[in-house]
C-alpha cells in the first residue's frame, strides 16, 4: 500500500462490515477505493462531473462542552449507532448549567425558583442565567429569592461567550426554549435537559413533577441522547449596503454571516405580493426554480414543525437527510424531497425574480436578500445533544401522539359473524 492510499484508509470517518461479519481490512478497503477511482476515471475524463464529497453527512463531533461526551459502543457501524443504544457519560462530574427560562411567562417563576434552590443548594452546582430573566419584576422584587440570585452567574447573548463554561443545560418552556439555547452555541453543544412547561412541548419530553430524581440520574450520568443534527449555513451579500434588517435598518460592516439552525431556513416572499422565485443548486448545479411563497430547508428535527405544515413528511432525527419543502409553490408537480445530509445546497434570487427575498433561521434574525446574495447550507457536525426521557425511538412516537395526534381516528367497529351473513 502506498502512502496516498494509507492515508485515505485512515481518514475514512467510517467502517464497514463484510458479509462475514469481521471488519473489512485496510488492503482490502484500499483495493476497493483504488478500484472505484480507476472505474469512475474511465467513465468520464471530465472532473466536472465527479464529485468532491461524500453524501454521508459530517461524522458528529460527540463530545458536548467541557465534560460530556456519547459513551462509545464497539458494535457501531459507521459511526452511527442504534438509537436505542445511545447513552450520555461524563469524563468528571458536571458543575456548572445554564438554565434558560422562557422569558417574562409568570407561569414557570415558581418552577424556576424551585429548580435554581435545588440546583445550588442541594447539588451544588454553579448557575448560568441570561440576565434579562433576573430583570424580571417578579425576581428582582422578590427579597427572598435574591439572596439566591447573587450566586448565579449572568450573561447577555451576542455578547458573552459561555460554551466553554457551561456543562449542561435545562430549559424550562416549548419548543422555542430548546431552539434558543441551540442559538447560543455555534459549535459544540452541552446536553440538553428540556420540560414540557409550555404550550406544544414536541421536543421537550420532560415533565416538571418529577425534576429531582430525573436531574438526579442525569448528573450521575444514567441518561439516553438523540443527537439533532443541525444545519450550517452561510449568508453571502455582494451589495456594498450591507444586510438590510426587518427593522429596515442596514448593517454594512458584514459581508457574511454563519448560523447553525436547529428547525430550518425559510426563504419567502417577505411583504412583497409577487411569487418568490428563487434557484436552488445542489453540489453546485441548478435542480429547480422554486416559484411560490417560498421554500424551506429542514433538518429532521424541523420536519415536525413549519414542514410539515406545508406539506412535508415527518423524520426521525436519527434520519441523517435534509429535507427541501416548497412553500404554496406554482406548480402540482412540486412535492417535498429529501436529499442526502452530505450534500450542499445554494439558494440565490433568479434573474427573474420580480422581487427580493427574505430568510429567516428558526424563526428569528430575519433579512432581506437581493439579487448577487447566496445562502449556502449543509449539515452541520456539531448536533444537539438533546437527553431522552426514555429512548429516542420511543420519545419520538409519543410526541408525534401525544403533540400531533398523529393517526388519530376513530376505529372501525368489530364486524361479527352474524354481521358478515349481511
Amino acid at each position: 500500500m502506498d502512502s496516498g492510499e494509507e492515508l485515505r484508509v485512515k481518514a475514512s470517518p467510517y467502517c464497514w462490515s463484510t458479509h462475514d461479519g469481521g471488519n473489512m481490512t485496510a488492503s482490502r478497503l484500499a483495493r476497493r477505493s483504488k478500484n472505484r477511482s480507476l472505474s469512475a476515471s474511465s467513465a468520464s475524463s471530465s472532473s466536472e462531473y465527479r464529485r468532491t464529497q461524500s453524501l454521508h453527512g459530517p461524522s458528529p463531533v460527540t463530545t458536548f462542552g467541557p465534560k460530556a461526551c456519547m459513551l462509545q459502543n464497539p458494535h457501531a457501524v459507521m459511526h452511527i449507532q442504534d438509537p436505542a443504544t445511545q447513552r450520555l457519560t461524563w469524563n468528571t462530574p458536571p458543575k456548572s448549567v445554564l438554565v434558560i427560562k422562557k422569558i417574562r411567562d409568570a407561569t414557570l417563576l415558581e418552577p424556576f425558583k424551585e429548580l435554581c434552590m435545588f440546583l445550588t443548594e442541594v447539588k451544588n452546582m454553579i448557575v448560568y442565567v441570561e440576565k434579562k430573566v433576573l430583570e424580571d419584576p417578579a425576581i428582582s422584587c422578590d427579597d427572598n429569592f435574591g439572596t439566591l440570585t447573587k450566586k448565579f452567574c449572568t450573561f447577555r447573548e451576542d455578547l458573552d461567550d459561555i460554551s466553554n463554561r457551561v456543562d449542561f443545560i435545562i430549559c424550562l418552556g416549548g419548543d422555542g426554549t430548546l431552539l434558543y439555547a441551540s442559538s447560543l452555541f455555534q459549535e459544540s453543544v452541552p446536553p440538553v435537559m428540556a420540560f414540557h412547561l409550555g404550550s406544544l412541548g414536541f421536543l421537550t419530553p420532560f415533565k416538571f413533577d418529577t425534576f429531582q430524581s430525573q436531574l438526579t440520574q442525569i448528573i450521575e450520568g444514567n441518561a439516553a441522547i438523540v443527537l439533532r443534527s443541525r444545519l450550517k449555513v452561510r449568508v453571502n451579500w455582494e451589495r456594498e449596503k450591507g444586510v438590510i434588517l426587518t427593522n429596515g435598518e442596514v448593517d454594512s460592516s458584514h459581508k457574511a454571516a454563519n448560523y447553525q439552525v436547529l428547525n430550518e431556513v425559510v426563504v419567502d416572499r417577505g411583504p412583497s405580493s409577487y411569487l418568490s422565485n428563487v434557484d436552488l443548486f445542489l453540489d453546485g448545479h441548478l435542480i429547480t426554480t422554486v416559484q411560490g411563497d417560498g421554500v424551506i430547508v429542514s433538518t429532521p428535527t424541523g420536519s415536525t414543525a413549519y414542514a410539515v405544515a406545508a406539506g412535508a413528511s415527518m423524520i426521525h432525527p436519527n434520519v441523517p437527510a435534509i429535507m427541501i419543502t416548497p412553500i404554496c409553490p406554482h406548480s402540482l408537480s412540486f412535492r417535498p424531497i429529501v436529499v442526502p445530509a452530505g450534500v450542499e445546497l445554494k439558494i440565490m434570487l433568479s434573474r427573474e425574480a420580480r422581487n427580493t427575498a427574505w430568510v429567516s433561521f428558526d424563526g428569528r434574525r430575519r433579512q432581506e436578500i437581493c439579487h448577487g446574495d447566496s445562502i449556502t447550507i449543509t449539515t452541520s457536525c456539531f448536533p444537539v445533544p438533546c437527553i431522552c426521557f426514555r429512548n429516542p425511538v420511543n420519545d419520538w412516537f409519543e410526541s408525534l401522539a401525544e403533540c400531533l395526534h398523529w393517526n388519530v381516528r376513530k376505529k372501525q367497529n368489530y364486524l361479527s359473524s352474524e354481521d358478515d351473513d349481511f
